[in-house]
């Protein structure tokens, strides 16, 4: 798998779709990486990590052109059968199979499109393509490779192919773009690391492990704070320009201008982005109306105040602070808080707690319904990207649990698109209706998978393209860790990671959970 064309990507994605396993899957990235040219394996790394955008191709525009080649309802059966867009069409379009252009050469011309010229462009390069070159063309038009390799994955890769550490592929990421000559001259050894100190850049952030042994924790070791359910988040200022990232290093500071224009002190911090809610903070749904705008009109900006709660100092003005000990780094955190507007930056209180049944009782009742648990941090910690063993841990509270009822069910995509596995479910409101409270895709067995699936098969009422109806008969036991209002949902209810936990074949569906009893759950009352 030499070919760093786009038949040579195809290959690859071909590969990553069958491949067993992680390093599997690790190994095929490395070594296409490695043996590629540039700038076809940048462009083929930006498609991998999702950093390739391509505007004038949509997912409507690929439906419009092979309706217009082949009778549309045989596209739709095919389609819902297959359950990937550009599987589907790559197999029934009729094209050449001519000699391929370059991925570079595809990238280039797909990205200079207007929209209106985007369909016969298009068009002409499927029509002069064989059906794995298709698949690769639009999948990476669509940026929708699913081929279980995510964006992380694929930069493990870079440091493996490369030898150097992720860590620090990682921090450069988010400073350079497609298709990344300077970052393949560092790996290879042909150029520098490149210097991106003078840009407010993301860091990558310190994770938790799960708490699985508490009653092995060295409790005089570890300070306690709150665990938010909110967005982690980092701000970052350096020489007067500021922004802020979420987790995965994507720039929101449009979504949240207020938080990037409120940060006045050349600093890195990390924290977590909360709403303002009535006497504390506000649900996790609320903060979401402001997620993913572009533009924020002032009315969101007065109904959805946020503000950054600080966990963190990465950086204080040019000093690196991750190498010093938590409890140096927060106590610098501190000043630099102080200095900060308080309405938009506060300090994450340290918790009080002398042994493990401490911790127990401050896990079991917090005084906020906004609050998931505990982060249990070692005091001697330094600040390093990723889990590491032993210092970090959260201690979520036991998640929340209802009986709903299955209401409708879609194909998967990947190694799921032969199943019905992406399921919504409801709860009873007073006058009988069903309403749906949530949507979940993971949870179960692949035994239990196997089983729903042939239950939607064989109990479907109605169908709408992919997503198919069915008799509201099964009850599915959905734990989730928090539910509040949304405005986006008839039931005027949301759920927070919710997840299918047992299949209750046992209970009639009339005794699944209402409406009332969830709206209890969120702390909002019973409807009057």
């Amino acid at each position: 798998m030499t070919d760093g064309g786009l038949t040579g990507f195809a290959d690859l994605i071909d590969a990553l779709s069958f491949a067993g396993g992680r390093n599997a899957k690790l190994k095929l990235m490395a070594d296409w990486l490695s043996a590629a040219p540039d700038p076809d394996r940048g462009w083929g790394l930006a498609a991998l990590t999702g950093a390739l955008d391509l505007p004038a191709v949509k997912p409507a525009l690929i439906r419009a052109l092979i309706e217009e080649r082949v009778d549309p309802e045989l596209f739709r059966l095919s389609y819902d059968y297959v359950g990937d867009l550009a599987e589907t069409v790559s197999l029934l379009w009729d094209g050449e199979g001519a000699d391929p252009p370059g991925l570079a050469a595809v990238v280039d011309r797909l990205r200079t499109l207007g929209r209106a010229e985007a369909p016969a462009v298009l068009a002409a390069l499927l029509d002069g393509l064989d059906a794995p070159a298709r698949f690769a063309l639009l999948k990476l038009a669509t940026g929708n490779l699913r081929v279980g390799a995510g964006a992380r994955l694929a930069r493990l890769a870079f440091a493996q192919a490369f030898g150097v550490a992720v860590e620090e592929v990682e921090e450069l990421w988010h400073g350079l773009e497609p298709p990344y000559a300077g970052l393949f001259a560092w790996g290879e050894g042909r150029g520098g690391r490149p210097d991106l100190s003078a840009r407010p850049l993301f860091r990558p952030f310190m994770l938790a492990h799960p708490l699985e042994e508490p009653e092995a924790l060295d409790v005089a070791a570890f300070t306690a704070e709150w665990k938010w359910d909110g967005i982690r988040a980092m701000a970052v200022r350096v020489g007067g320009a500021a922004r802020l990232y979420s987790r995965d290093g994507n720039d929101i500071s449009y979504s949240f201008p207020e938080i990037a224009s409120a940060l006045t002190a050349d600093a890195a911090l990390d924290g977590e982005l909360l709403v303002r809610g009535e006497g504390g903070v506000g649900s996790f749904n609320a903060l979401q109306q402001r997620l993913g705008r572009k533009t924020v009109s002032p009315r969101m900006l007065s109904d959805y105040p946020v503000f950054l709660r600080c966990y963190d100092l990465l950086f204080d003005g040019d000093e690196d602070m991750r190498a010093l000990p938590l409890a140096e780094r927060r106590a610098r955190l501190a000043g630099v808080v102080a200095r900060l507007d308080p309405a938009r930056f506060d300090l994450s209180p340290d918790l009080n707690a002398a042994s493990l049944d401490d911790l127990a009782a401050l896990r079991a009742e917090p005084p906020d319904p906004a609050i998931e648990g505990l982060m249990l941090k070692r005091r001697d910690s330094p600040y390093v990207a990723g889990r590491r063993a032993g210092l970090w841990y959260k201690w979520k509270r036991q998640p929340l649990t209802a009986d709903c009822v299955l209401m409708y069910a879609q194909r998967g995509h990947g190694k799921r698109s032969s199943f019905y596995s992406d399921f919504t479910f409801g709860a009873w409101r007073e006058d009988g209706q069903l309403l749906p409270v949530g949507k979940a895709y993971f949870g179960f067995t692949d035994a239990e998978l196997k089983w729903l699936d042939q239950w939607v098969r064989a109990n479907t009422v109605n169908r709408f393209g992919p997503v198919r109806e069915v008799e509201k008969a099964l009850v599915l036991e959905v734990a989730f860790d928090s539910i509040g209002p949304s405005t986006r949902h008839k039931s005027g209810l949301a759920m927070r990671f919710p997840r299918i936990s047992r299949i209750r074949t046992d209970k009639p569906a009339a005794e699944a959970d209402s409406i009332s009893a969830l709206r209890v759950l969120a702390g909002l009352g019973r409807p009057e």
